[in-house]
């Protein structure tokens, strides 16, 4: 049994609305001269990037900027990136835009400060040393890896996604302002926003951090004392605000408060874990490449329903955060939370059942394989994962 356990987090975090105004004097406390902006054609268009251009053009710093960022990165885009930032030698990224633009900054920093190739740091604690700074700031509320200490790529060979982990691709500063996410499409809302609910949700029911079993220094150690006082707050925020950001978009208060949830359920899962609904998440999307959000979602309620034999108060607890009476019995509770989870999914109208994603019968068993393959989620799970139980499990979710 192992007593002890650790927080890890991003160097600082500024969160408030209209704080992107802070950058300048962040950059200049970093000590940065020459800055470069990682984003995506979306940014570009929704007018995000000319608004933190021109608070920096004000503080008479001109950046570099890289826009051509892709949803899920893969190879060819990190290597992209990489080669169009090596001429100009930033000293500091701003990675603005989504979990996936943030990753792509993560990644090309560490290409730029240590070199290799990104298949040189598959795995956990394999970054050499310090890297250059990131500010990331991001323009959804959720994925979390705006402190996070991983960054996903799909690697060209094997097509799957693969996690680079290590405490040192947190970024040096998260700078959240929920006025960036007012033009947020409904359905981009939902998505990350069930990123970061199941994110949070998994945190808190995730194996107890003593009787994790792992060699060395696990980057998700399990969940703790800290990682469980931040996923129930997050979890809180999440279920009640999401629907509200999707239905009322301009809704600033709502947009906060998702901000913050979001925020929250990064520190907590960055440090406990995610586990079995994220490693079958990775097989299903090889197959059905959707949104990594809508994934996790749909297999959330049939990941809880899993695990509740083995953590029934844990269950019973999220069932009071996401909205049960706490006087109702522990087994209500219980069923109560995953009911409200397919409600929830109903509300934001994001499907349920792997069949509406385009997932046959014929791809379980293929699917349950290589999820028993992703070790470093599933250890963290509270039920171990067992292919007969899983097989049945997703045969009930199609």
């Amino acid at each position: 049994m192992n007593d002890a356990w650790k927080f890890n987090s991003a160097g600082q975090i500024v969160f408030g609305n209209g704080a992107v105004q802070r950058l300048p004097a962040l950059i200049r406390r970093l000590g940065a001269r020459r800055v470069a902006v990682v984003t995506d054609p979306g940014i570009v268009k929704a007018g995000l990037l000319r608004r933190i251009e021109d608070v920096l053009r004000a503080a008479d710093i001109e950046p570099q900027v890289y826009a051509q960022a892709m949803p899920e990165p893969d190879m060819a885009s990190v290597l992209a990136c990489c080669a169009a930032l090596r001429a100009t030698k930033p000293d500091l990224l701003v990675a603005l835009g989504g979990g996936s633009c943030i990753d792509l900054a993560k990644i090309v920093a560490l290409l730029l400060t240590h070199g290799g190739h990104p298949s040189d740091y598959y795995g956990e604690n394999k970054v050499p040393g310090d890297m250059m700074p990131i500010i990331a700031i991001p323009t959804t509320a959720g994925t979390g890896s705006e402190v996070s200490p991983v960054a996903i790529v799909t690697d060209d060979r094997s097509k799957m996604k693969v996690g680079l982990s290590d405490n040192r691709l947190r970024p040096a500063v998260a700078l959240l302002d929920a006025e960036l996410t007012l033009k947020l499409p409904p359905a981009i809302t939902a998505c990350t926003g069930m990123d970061a609910l199941t994110q949070a949700i998994e945190a808190y029911y995730g194996k107890d951090h003593r009787y994790v079993e792992s060699d060395g220094d696990p980057i998700y150690q399990g969940a703790n004392p800290m990682s469980d006082l931040l996923a129930e707050r997050a979890i809180a925020l999440l279920a009640e605000n999401l629907p509200i950001a999707v239905h009322q978009g301009s809704n600033l208060e709502a947009r906060s408060n998702m901000m913050l949830g979001n925020i929250l359920s990064a520190l907590a899962f960055s440090n406990s874990g995610v586990s079995w609904v994220h490693a079958v998440a990775y097989p299903v999307a090889e197959r059905a490449p959707r949104p990594h959000g809508e994934i996790v979602g749909l297999l959330l309620p049939y990941g809880m329903r899993y695990n509740a034999a083995v953590a029934p108060d844990r269950f019973a607890r999220i069932g009071e955060l996401l909205g049960e009476s706490p006087r109702a019995s522990r087994e209500a509770k219980v069923e109560g939370g995953i009911a409200r989870i397919f409600r929830l999914l109903e509300v934001l109208r994001l499907p349920s059942k792997l069949s509406q994603i385009g997932i046959t019968r014929d791809q379980i068993d293929g699917i349950v394989e290589s999820s028993l393959t992703i070790e470093r989620l599933n250890r963290l799970n509270p039920r171990a994962p067992v292919r007969d139980d899983l097989v049945r499990l997703l045969n009930e979710a199609l």
